[in-house]
């Protein structure tokens, strides 16, 4: 006798659960507690076997037969519902703890170690602004070249073309991860080469041109804000390290500074890089940290901030040169480009300036070099710092 509602509607709860059939091992278990409990009875492989198929009323009375259909289809097909269905809900489980955040996430921390804090830290700004808001619940194996696109487009509308491309390569790396440790397939991200929109000329960070040294630093003599941002600037111009290594360094860095051959020595998690810098200090770099030493000397940092990261934002330095005039013509990167152009101009080694710059070099001879060239450098750094005072008294050469 098969079921109907008014008849599912009327059963009553007993002592015992029982069974009420609807035909086709279809059936009915009614609980102690009330509940109504659709289930199949099968048999597969010659065992006999029970599948459920949820809870009265939730699934109507046609919802549990087309379920029972759809199982017998299964049973045809050699295969067990049953089995299927753990199967399924096993993906899920895994599709769910394999989102492309997670995904994500574990390849940022897997790699964070090899960047520097700076950059470390924009990546995961674009990560969290970018690309998870449009990805991240997504299980990482079922993202389609189209939603990446999508993504990707966002971005292009804000007019940051480079930067789009550069979430682009960040999402490449991110699904490569995903392929590496069996979390998804493939990269679609390959599927969208010639999508995105072409780049436009390339810009390069404004660079005081050699001419206006002796302006600028007259300027830089009277700046009148904040003291320790002027010997920031001052320490900056004379040493052309990276905004970076500037700001987060530490007081013990620093060697021989009441002594002979004073140095800077920036440890390798702070250079782009990844590996230890040797700076020379002139003597007007010296002074220059001594008179800093009576702001900030009981700091362990030379410039301490109430700030997320406890020092000057990387703004600190750039501002003061826009409150001296050189909006949009230097920028506190740009003097690494100032000072490598005086230097080559005075015929100084390349080698010793590329060191000094810090620029890539990792093959065995760059690491010997980068000792066996400090007294050179030393000689060179001296030079600049002289250079520089001959350009505040305007008589630079």
């Amino acid at each position: 006798m098969t079921l109907t509602d008014a008849k599912l509607r009327t059963l009553k709860p007993n002592r015992s659960p029982y069974k009420v059939s609807d035909g086709e091992g279809l059936f009915v278990l009614v609980s102690p507690n009330g509940s109504k409990l659709w289930r199949l009875a099968y048999r597969f492989q010659g065992k006999q076997k029970s599948l459920a198929l949820g809870a009265y009323p939730a699934v109507s009375l046609l919802g549990a037969r087309r379920a029972k259909d759809a199982a017998r289809d299964q049973l045809l097909a050699g295969t067990d519902p049953a089995a299927e269905r753990r199967s399924e809900r096993h993906k899920r489980s895994i599709a769910a703890g394999n989102t492309f955040e997670a995904v994500a996430n574990e390849w940022f921390k897997a790699n964070s170690g090899r960047w520097v804090e700076s950059y470390s830290s924009r990546l995961k700004s674009r990560l969290d602004d970018d690309l998870l808001p449009a990805l991240g619940g997504r299980p990482i194996a079922e993202i389609e070249p189209l939603e990446v696109l999508g993504a990707i487009r966002t971005i292009e509308s804000r007019g940051a073309v480079e930067m789009a491309k550069r979430i682009m390569q960040m999402a490449s790396a991110i699904f490569r991860y995903g392929v590496a440790t069996a979390r998804c397939g493939r990269d679609p991200t390959v599927d969208l080469k010639g999508a995105l929109k072409p780049s436009g000329p390339a810009k390069r960070r404004a660079a005081l041109p050699s001419a206006e040294l002796s302006e600028f630093m007259a300027k830089l003599n009277t700046y009148d804000g904040d003291v320790t941002t002027r010997l920031g600037l001052n320490l900056m111009v004379l040493t052309f390290v990276r905004t970076v290594e500037l700001r987060f360094a530490t007081w013990n860095e620093f060697e021989n500074i009441n002594a002979g051959e004073p140095l800077w020595r920036i440890p390798a998690e702070r250079m782009k890089m990844r590996r230890p810098h040797l700076v020379p200090l002139a003597p007007q770099a010296v002074d220059a940290l001594r008179e800093l030493k009576r702001y900030s000397g009981k700091s362990g940092v030379l410039f301490p901030a109430q700030t997320r990261t406890g020092v000057i934002s990387e703004n600190t330095l750039l501002f003061a040169l826009y409150r001296m005039g050189y909006h949009s013509r230097a920028t506190i990167h740009g003097f690494r480009a100032t000072a490598s152009t005086v230097l080559n101009e005075h015929h100084f080694n390349r080698d010793w300036i590329e060191q000094q710059l810090a620029h890539s070099d990792s093959s065995v001879r760059g690491i010997y070099n980068s000792a066996e060239w400090l007294q050179d450098r030393r000689k060179m750094m001296c030079w600049w710092a002289d250079y520089l005072d001959r350009c505040k008294a305007g008589r630079a050469a």
